[in-house]
C-alpha cells in the first residue's frame, strides 16, 4: 500500500506531540509506522499480578503512539514459544524465579546476557553486547568478593543504558502452612526464597496422622529433567536428585554428597565423595556416575540450558577410591554456588544409553521425557499425572531421610480454590499464591492455625523484549518504553504492595550484590516522548513510525 508523505506541518506537529519545540523538530518523511505489537500473557486467573502488571505497561506504551495487543496463552504453551521459537514473538511477561543456587549473582548476570548463549540458552532474548561479556566473564575470574561485587554492580548499571528487559518487580511472596499438621519449628525459612525450600520439606515433622504434605501449584509443569527445569519442575527435581553441594538457609554452599570440598588452586577443586549412597533402583552411586553428571551436560547442542553451569570445567577426573576433581578453564568464583550445588548426580546406566540414541538426531537431552525419574535423593518418584499431581514418597535408603511419608504437588490454576482448599485442608502447604497476598493475611487472621511467612525473593518479574526483531532492536526504543513505566505503582497497583520496585537481575534480597542505582523507576511519559524523539521516531496520524528511511523490515507472524 503506497503511503502519503506527511506535510512539514504534520511531522512539526508529530514532533511537538513528542515532546519537542523548535530545533528538534525535523521536516523529513517518517519511516515506516511501527506494526501491531503482541505482548504475550499467562491467564489473569493464573497470575492476577503479572497480567495486571501487563496491563498496565500496555496503557502507557498505547499513550507514545503504539498498537499492542494481548496474546494470553497457557504457562507451558508461552514457555515452548518463547523458548524455542525465538524469532516468532515480540515481547512477553516473564519471571526468574528465586532458586538456591541464585544467591550467587552469577547464574543470573551471566546466563541471561552472555551472547554466547543467545542462540539456544537463558538469553533468550537475544542481548549482544561485547562489554557486557566482558564484564561477566570478569566477575565469574574474580577471587576478591568486594571486587568481584564492584563488577557485579558495573554489569547491572549497564543493563539499565541498554534496557533489554522492563524490570518491574522483586516480588514479596506469601508462603503459609497447617501448624496443625507441621511442627512450626520444623519450618525454616531460607534467604531470599522463603518457607517453600529443601530443608522445609526434608525437616518437616509431622504432628498427628496426616503425614502427606500437599502442596499447590498455580500451572503444570512442562519439564521434570535432571538437566532441564522450569519453574516449578525445579521444586520437584531438587528433592529427587542430590547435589555434591547445596545451598544453606543462609545463602552459603556446603557439603551435601560430598563430605568435603576444597579449593586445590584456582583452577582445581577436590570433592571427596560420601560413602554409602545408592540410587532409588538399589543400584551404588559411583564415581564414574558423578564423573558423567557434568559430562553429559558438557553437550551446548543437547543441554543448552544446563550448559552454562559446566563451560568452564576443563575436564573431571576420579583421582581417588572416593576423589573427583575438577580442572576448570578459568577461575570461578562461583563454581561451588553455581555448579556443584546446582547440577544432579544422575545414573549413568540410565542417561547414558538415552544421550547415545540422542546423539544422531535433532532431539534434545533436556527435552527427552523419561517416566521413572531414578535419583539418590531423600525423595523418590512415584507419578507424574500431567496436568494434575506430581507425587514423591520419602526414600528411606537417604543417609537423611526426610520426615514425612508423600510430597504431592497439586495444580490449582484459580487463586481462589487455592484458598478454599487450605481453609478446608485439601492443601496443608501453600507453596505459591500468585493472586492479592491481603487474602492469605486474611485467611491467616480468620484461621489461626494458619501461618504466614511473606519473604522478598531472590528473583523478579519483567517484561522481556525480543531484540531480534524490531523495533527492539533499537536501545533508545527499549529504554523510551521502559522509561514510561512506573514501577512504584506497578508494586502497588499489580502486588497490592506486596513487592519492590526492581532495577536489575540482582535481587534487592541480595544487598551485597545489588545495584541501588540499577533502578529506573520511571512513570515519565514526557521524558519516554521526548527519548523517542530524539532518536528520530515521529507520531503521524496517532501511530508512532520509525525514523526517517527506516523500514518495516519483518511480518507480524
Amino acid at each position: 500500500m503506497k503511503r502519503t508523505p506527511p506535510t512539514r506541518r504534520t511531522v512539526l506537529a508529530s514532533a511537538a506531540a513528542l515532546g519537542l519545540t523548535g530545533s528538534q523538530a525535523k521536516a523529513d518523511a517518517p519511516g515506516d509506522a511501527i506494526r501491531p505489537l503482541v505482548l504475550v500473557c499467562k491467564p489473569q486467573a493464573t497470575d492476577p499480578a503479572q497480567y495486571q502488571a501487563a496491563q498496565l505497561c500496555l496503557q502507557e506504551w498505547r499513550k507514545l503512539g503504539l498498537k499492542i495487543s494481548v496474546q494470553v496463552v497457557p504457562a507451558t504453551q508461552q514457555s515452548t514459544l518463547v523458548w524455542m521459537n525465538r524469532t516468532k514473538w515480540d515481547m512477553t511477561t516473564w519471571e526468574m524465579v528465586g532458586r538456591p543456587e541464585r544467591s550467587d549473582p552469577d547464574e543470573l548476570t551471566y546466563s541471561l546476557f552472555s551472547s554466547s548463549l543467545a542462540d539456544n540458552g537463558y538469553d533468550f532474548v537475544g542481548y549482544k553486547n561485547p562489554a557486557y561479556d566482558k564484564l561477566a566473564d570478569a566477575q565469574r575470574a574474580e577471587e576478591d568478593r568486594d571486587k568481584r561485587a564492584v563488577l557485579v554492580k558495573q554489569a547491572q548499571m549497564l543493563i539499565k543504558q541498554d534496557q533489554p528487559y522492563v524490570y518491574l518487580v522483586y516480588p514479596r511472596r506469601s508462603m503459609a502452612f497447617n501448624s496443625e499438621v507441621w511442627d512450626q519449628a520444623t519450618i525454616v525459612e531460607e534467604a531470599g526464597i522463603g518457607i517453600r525450600n529443601f530443608w522445609t520439606f526434608l525437616q518437616a515433622r509431622p504432628l498427628g496422622e496426616q503425614k502427606d504434605m500437599i502442596l499447590n501449584t498455580p500451572q503444570p509443569l512442562s519439564s521434570l529433567h535432571p538437566v532441564h527445569m522450569d519453574a516449578i519442575g525445579s521444586w520437584v527435581s531438587d528433592l529427587i536428585f542430590d547435589h555434591l553441594m547445596r545451598v544453606d538457609i543462609h545463602g552459603n554452599p556446603v557439603p551435601w554428597a560430598a563430605e568435603s570440598v576444597r579449593w586445590v588452586d584456582p583452577v582445581t577443586v577436590e570433592a571427596v565423595i560420601r560413602d554409602g549412597m545408592k540410587f532409588h533402583d538399589d543400584t551404588p552411586v559411583t564415581l564414574e556416575d558423578i564423573q558423567y553428571s557434568f559430562q553429559m551436560p558438557m553437550d551446548k547442542n543437547k543441554t543448552p540450558q544446563f550448559y552454562p553451569n559446566v563451560a568452564n570445567i576443563a575436564s573431571v577426573d576420579i583421582t581417588g577410591p572416593r576423589t573427583i576433581t575438577f580442572k576448570l578453564k578459568a577461575p570461578q568464583s562461583s563454581f561451588f554456588t553455581s555448579t556443584l550445588s546446582k547440577m544432579s548426580i544422575i545414573p549413568k546406566h540410565v542417561w547414558k544409553p538415552i544421550a547415545d540414541k540422542l546423539a544422531g538426531t535433532n532431539q534434545l537431552i533436556e527435552d527427552y521425557k523419561e517416566p521413572n525419574l531414578i535419583g539418590s535423593g531423600p525423595f523418590k518418584f512415584v507419578h507424574w499425572r500431567d496436568p494434575e499431581e506430581v507425587m514423591l514418597a520419602r526414600f528411606d535408603g537417604h543417609w537423611t531421610p526426610p520426615k514425612l511419608d508423600r510430597w504431592i504437588l497439586r495444580t490449582v490454576s484459580n487463586q481462589e480454590a487455592t484458598l478454599g482448599m487450605l481453609r478446608n485442608n485439601e492443601i496443608n502447604f501453600l507453596a505459591i499464591f500468585t493472586g492479592d497476598p491481603q487474602n492469605v493475611a486474611a485467611l491467616a487472621k480468620e484461621i489461626p492455625k494458619i501461618k504466614v511467612v511473606t519473604t522478598t525473593d531472590l528473583g523478579f518479574q519483567f517484561i522481556a523484549f525480543n531484540l531480534r526483531r524490531p523495533p527492539y532492536d533499537d536501545t533508545a526504543f527499549r529504554v523510551a518504553l521502559s522509561t514510561a513505566v512506573n514501577r512504584k505503582i506497578m508494586a502497588a497497583a499489580a502486588w497490592n504492595g506486596f513487592a519492590e520496585p526492581a532495577g536489575s537481575c540482582v535481587s534487592s534480597a541480595l544487598p551485597f550484590w545489588h545495584a541501588d542505582d540499577s533502578l529506573l523507576m520511571g512513570g515519565d511519559l514526557a521524558q519516554a516522548k521526548k527519548l523517542l524523539a530524539d532518536a528520530g521516531y515521529t507520531l503521524s496520524g496517532g501511530q508512532l513510525h520509525y525514523p526517517a528511511g527506516r523500514k518495516e523490515e519483518i511480518s507480524a507472524g
